[in-house]
């Protein structure tokens, strides 16, 4: 980190070291200041595609991360990814991942957030009518994550209202919308959380290039049904059909017919709901991922 003295980092006599993505400045100093003294560590990636795309930036965003990449293989040690579909994209680097380190939540800390008694009545807030359905949008405010195709959805789905958290190019685009769209911006965490568990559907129709969405996981341990695009991690917390609903695609009809399916049968959407969160409380906490990253970590001290 710029802000960190590296000798008062040094001298702290560090174990094992966990190095977060492959392709950061820091990333590839971190590696080799590890190797250099010794320290055994291990790299979580959380990508599933280059940071750039298209043209001479692209091309040379693309050189930069194969370079830095292999920087850091060249350590050697072991990558993880933090879902299946960022273990196989990490082959484009010649890459063999050892494993899974998913992103987690606490789901008892979520919940208690949810619960604060300060918390915000987001229904009250945003004026949902009697009766309206209320969904959530958290995230990046751009193209490839699909607010704005969203918020035209829900225009034309009478009685819906739109919480939009977050910040990014479309955020004028959405404010203009106006009626039952509201553009948040940036909220404090425990605010996010109340949405969340207020919410009739958090809706993710993303085409970005995830790792493993950390709202999905937030959304799974407030109970919220979720709609979303198959994205990096979705097949791992939502396995079927009946822990989310699903969309071919993200277009705008797309959509507005997810969230119709889950709201013409509340029942089925709360069942969906119950079994994500329940699948998250098995293996997307912080214990349950802690306890794995141990086992690596007791496995390199002995070697």
């Amino acid at each position: 980190h710029p802000f960190v003295d590296a000798g008062d980092l040094w001298a702290q006599g560090i174990d094992f070291a966990v190095i977060q993505t492959r392709m950061y400045p820091q990333s590839v100093w971190a590696a080799r200041q590890c190797k250099r003294r010794g320290i055994p560590a291990l790299v979580i990636d959380h990508s599933t595609g280059y940071m750039m795309h298209g043209g001479l930036a692209g091309a040379l965003g693309k050189a930069y991360e194969h370079a830095a990449c292999g920087c850091i293989r060249r350590c050697g040690f072991p990558f993880y990814g933090v879902s299946g579909d960022v273990c196989r994209w990490l082959q484009t680097f010649g890459i063999a991942a050892a494993g899974r380190l998913p992103n987690a939540v606490d789901p008892d800390e979520l919940d208690k957030l949810a619960r604060a008694e300060n918390a915000v009545d987001w229904r009250t807030k945003l004026n949902v009518p009697a009766g309206g359905k209320l969904i959530a949008f958290v995230g990046r405010l751009i193209p490839e994550k699909g607010a704005l195709r969203l918020a035209n959805a829900v225009q034309a789905i009478p009685g819906c209202v739109l919480a939009v958290a977050g910040t990014g190019p479309e955020e004028p685009s959405l404010a203009a919308l106006g009626g039952p769209i509201h553009v948040l911006g940036a909220l404090p965490h425990e605010q996010i959380v109340q949405l969340l568990a207020q919410a009739d559907a958090y809706c993710l129709p993303t085409e970005y290039a995830e790792g493993f969405p950390t709202t999905l996981l937030e959304a799974a341990a407030c109970r919220c049904p979720i709609v979303t695009t198959r994205t990096a991690g979705t097949g791992e917390l939502l396995p079927g059909g009946d822990y989310a609903v699903f969309l071919a695609d993200a277009s705008t009809q797309t959509i507005r017919a997810g969230l119709d399916t889950l709201m013409a049968d509340p029942a089925a959407a709360a069942a969906r709901a119950e079994k994500a969160h329940e699948n998250l409380c098995s293996h997307f906490t912080w214990q349950a991922v802690f306890a794995t990253m141990m086992e690596i970590v007791n496995a390199a001290k002995r070697s």
